[in-house]
């Protein structure tokens, strides 16, 4: 999807705030690469550093919960975001208070509660999160791009998709019994039974 993306977006050539919203997307399947491909232990490492899981192959966060998650919730908003800022600037801001929830996440959270020095993520919060998002709110403020109500709408909404979209879903669709087991390769190194 990245790929697809990027040559889109040569081909198109974007400008201004619409570039950065597609390069924001583009963020978010690189960052998801990471988490659940190279090296893709995310799943693990989040259900034994985050919530000490005894089963962290399928609990709390399994293969059903992060595709509703990151595919439902995290490209559709960022979809939506990149095609009517324009319209409904706010929609942008959401999206960065998520870009900033994984930096936060990825950068503090998940290596304080796992006793680490690297997640599978923490790479492309800081290589593509943090510039776009700097980016992002140096243009909304520099260009006059968005109105206090604005703010307020796009904060407000990123706090409830961090909050409901993301953590309380993986709480909601939290099923010990769930068949949307991970493999081994989505474990985190520690966990895994020799």
């Amino acid at each position: 999807m990245a790929i697809v993306l990027a040559i889109a977006l040569y081909a198109i050539q974007p400008s201004g705030m619409t570039l950065v919203l597609w390069l924001s997307l583009g963020s978010l399947f690189l960052h998801q690469i990471e988490e659940w491909r190279y090296p893709g232990y995310f799943p693990g490492m989040l259900n034994t550093a985050l919530f000490s899981s005894d089963i962290p192959d399928r609990y709390p966060l399994n293969a059903n919960s992060g595709m509703i998650v990151n595919v439902f919730f995290g490209w559709g908003s960022y979809v939506l975001a990149a095609l009517f800022w324009r319209q409904a600037i706010w929609l942008a801001f959401a999206t960065m208070m998520v870009s900033i929830g994984n930096i936060v996440a990825h950068t503090f959270i998940f290596n304080i509660k796992g006793k680490i020095l690297y997640n599978p993520g923490l790479i492309t919060s800081w290589l593509c999160f943090v510039p776009i998002v700097y980016f992002f709110f140096d243009m909304v403020i520099v260009e006059h791009l968005a109105t206090p109500l604005d703010w307020f709408i796009g904060i407000g909404i990123g706090v409830i998709l961090n909050y409901f979209c993301v953590c309380k879903m993986i709480i909601w669709l939290a099923d010990r019994n769930t068949p949307y087991v991970f493999p081994g390769s989505f474990l985190f190194p520690n966990s895994q039974k020799n």
